[in-house]
């Protein structure tokens, strides 16, 4: 099978080398972090990454958005290098079928242009009304004052995913909604997560910064009447996409480690950092542990449209049964791993640091992270926050234990950060997320590095046994709302999840 794509521009060349073809995996040597490690190349990562970015300025969009040519381009090549490596995996595309939308938004008041951003599954239109401020983040229908109907609502990010404040805005009977950062950041978009919520309907919805939101609630806070001319174009079709799943023939099949990677940017640029690092770093891990053999299966799964929401994630954690979930002893996701302002983010598996903590396994899974950092690599590390803000979330939904890196996105870097992984204080740990700037040159290859020997490390471990971990037992996760980003979705203050026995 194969998709429809440019792959065919670009020649696959030599970076798949000195790989056995048709050998039982069981002749070959057991994995061992050292030797997995010491194969993984800059170069190999670096050239990798050009591949996908030129897959993506190939197409006129210049990106690698979910069923468009440059990410189709780009599940072919992932396929095709795995299908390269012979008899070692079993690999396949899972297919889908996901609403897609892009588009624009404009937002001016009394003339001045605010810079707005599109929310991804936003309706259309086009409106010239007074703006009302809603109380508090907006996640309640006692926020929405009834002064609303047939005006613009403006709303405060936070604590709840925006497609609830747009459906509540709109039960609200507001005609369009603007929703302000509550962070300082050159911009603020993302995706309402559904075309339909039951909250009520979902209505023309922007985003503004910060700067221009605080201004904008300063000159209502005066009982002035400020008037917005907002226009929001949204295009929106069902498009074909493809997960691909590639799983060890050898190794214990009723004991297996996943590693998931989204493949898909967003509509603004090429996405090399979100996702391709990942996407890459996995790939040349999976590349060389065909030179291996395990103890235990490994799967590799690069999910699709994550950026619209974790769509892919959901769908494969989706199509598995409860006897299929329940041979996966451990999930690790890898999600922007080479940002540039970068800091060395391992997730708070046991919760200690958020208080959020993933389902049991997912502890162990980090203090393997940290004890490599620590031992192994001899570099620092800090935890990161279990958000569901990635492609671990489905499976944390199921009671699947996860862990994972991340090196950072919008959150800007701190003092004491700088201090430990030098870069910039005050500044995003990646300012071209979700940016055109996103590109082989916005890469880190230090931290791009580092964290794939990270990977490898996980990869050789668990592919020899799952000792440190505990036994699977039947637990699944409740989540409370979410704030949607992008496919990054963001907790509010008091969000967490809940085991249940």
């Amino acid at each position: 099978m194969k998709i429809e794509s440019l792959f065919s521009v670009f020649a696959l060349s030599s970076l798949v080398s000195a790989i056995p073809t048709s050998l039982d995996s069981r002749a070959l040597p057991l994995v061992q972090s050292n030797l997995l490690r010491r194969v993984l190349l800059r170069s190999n990562l670096l050239a990798k990454s050009k591949i996908l970015e030129g897959f993506a300025y190939a197409t006129p969009e210049r990106n690698r958005v979910f069923g468009g040519p440059g990410h189709n381009a780009t599940v072919n090549y992932i396929y095709d290098q795995i299908a390269a490596l012979g008899d070692y995996y079993d690999v396949e595309f899972q297919p889908f079928v996901e609403l897609y939308t892009a588009g624009n938004a404009t937002l001016k008041v009394e003339g001045v242009d605010q810079k707005a951003g599109l929310f991804t599954y936003s309706p259309s239109g086009k409106f010239t009304e007074p703006l009302i401020l809603v109380a508090n983040n907006g996640c309640v229908a006692a926020d929405y004052p009834a002064t609303l109907t047939g005006n613009i609502a403006l709303i405060s990010r936070g604590t709840c995913e925006f497609g609830l404040k747009s459906a509540l805005a709109g039960a609200a009977g507001a005609v369009a909604a603007v929703i302000y950062d509550n962070i300082d950041e050159p911009s603020l978009a993302g995706t309402l997560g559904a075309a339909v919520r039951p909250e009520g309907p979902l209505i023309p919805t922007a985003g503004i910064t910060l700067a221009n939101g605080t201004a904008l609630k300063d000159q209502l806070s005066g009982n002035r009447t400020v008037t917005a001319d907002i226009n929001v174009i949204s295009i929106r079709e069902n498009r074909t996409t493809y997960n691909v799943i590639a799983q060890t023939k050898g190794g214990d099949p009723n004991n297996v480690l996943v590693l998931t990677a989204h493949t898909d940017s967003v509509d603004a640029g090429p996405g090399i950092n979100d996702n391709g690092s990942g996407t890459v770093g996995i790939l040349e891990v999976a590349i060389q542990l065909a030179k291996y053999s395990v103890n235990n299966a490994i799967r590799f799964v690069w999910v699709s449209a994550e950026e619209f929401g974790l769509l892919g994630s959901t769908y494969y954690v989706a199509s598995l049964s409860d006897a299929e979930r329940a041979k996966i002893r451990l999930e690790l996701n890898f999600d922007m791993i080479a940002s540039p302002n970068y800091k060395y983010g391992i997730y708070d598996g046991d919760g200690d640091a958020f208080g959020l903590a993933g389902a049991p396994g997912s502890a162990q899974a980090e203090k393997l992270f940290q004890d490599y950092f620590t031992n192994d690599a001899g570099l620092k590390w800090v935890p990161d926050e279990f958000s569901g803000r990635s492609d671990y979330g489905p499976f944390l939904d199921v009671g699947i234990p996860a862990g994972g890196l991340f090196t950072g996105a919008e959150g800007i870097k701190t003092a004491e950060e700088q201090a430990l992984f030098g870069g910039q204080a005050g500044v995003a740990y990646d300012r071209n997320y979700h940016q055109a700037g996103d590109n082989v040159a916005n890469l880190n290859l230090e931290a791009f590095i580092q964290n794939d020997k990270a990977i490898a490390h996980a990869v050789a471990t668990y592919g020899r046994s799952f000792e440190s971990l505990p036994p699977r037992t039947p637990t699944r996760m409740l989540r409370r709302e979410r704030e949607v980003v992008g496919g990054k979705t963001r907790s509010g203050r008091f969000d967490r999840y809940f085991l249940e026995q």
